[in-house]
């Protein structure tokens, strides 16, 4: 198993697990290189890209368009890139599954209140990208999909969040070994439900 991290040598709780750690900064496009260069010809099974970013503020009005951006290229951009870059260690093995992990506030339709703007805009953009890929890459038995991994209690979720992350965790991880290629192009929530788009 291969886990990644901006500074692998701060990542101290991604080092303490038996897998091997490699830098990957997902909005820089050199970095992701570089990490499917040191990939190149190792089978992948499953990809799950989680890094993320984002917070509730600032409204429209004020939002700078750098933030944006951004979020844009840590939340949509770095997963496809690290997604484009393993295709081929993906072809190289038959489960062939790409997992996005998204947010309910990627959700279109259910966003009434406005609020989380580049965070919610940036993941409804991976949620399409991942849409995309899984209409491409059927004819070759890919699954792709976009999941949330609901309310946790992280530094962006907060403590008052529902969900530990290792509860989170578990339970995306019981959907994720369940899919099939019928399930490519879902959005899901971590106990396998559909989420609206």
């Amino acid at each position: 198993m291969i886990a990644t991290a901006r500074q692998p040598a701060q990542a101290r709780e991604l080092t303490s697990l038996d897998v091997r750690v490699e830098a990957l900064d997902v909005a820089d496009e050199r970095s992701v290189r570089d990490f499917g260069r040191r990939l190149a010809g190792e089978p992948i099974d499953v990809l799950i890209n989680n890094a993320g970013i984002g917070r509730a503020g600032p409204g429209i009005e004020e939002l700078p368009v750098e933030e944006l951006e951004v979020h844009f290229r840590v939340n949509a951009i770095g997963p496809f890139a690290v997604t484009q870059t393993l295709l081929p260690n993906l072809r190289a093995r038959r489960r062939r599954t790409v997992v996005n992990l998204s947010s309910g506030l990627g959700s279109i339709s259910t966003n009434t209140d406005g609020g989380w703007c580049a965070y919610r805009a940036s993941k409804a953009a991976l949620n399409q990208l991942t849409r995309t890929m899984a209409a491409e890459l059927g004819s070759e038995s890919f699954v792709c999909i976009v999941i949330s991994p609901g309310w946790v209690q992280t530094d962006m979720g907060g403590a008052g969040a529902t969900l530990s992350p290792d509860q989170s965790v578990a339970a995306m991880l019981k959907v994720i070994d369940r899919l099939e290629p019928r399930d490519t192009g879902r959005f899901l929530d971590h106990r396998g439900k559909d989420v609206p788009w």
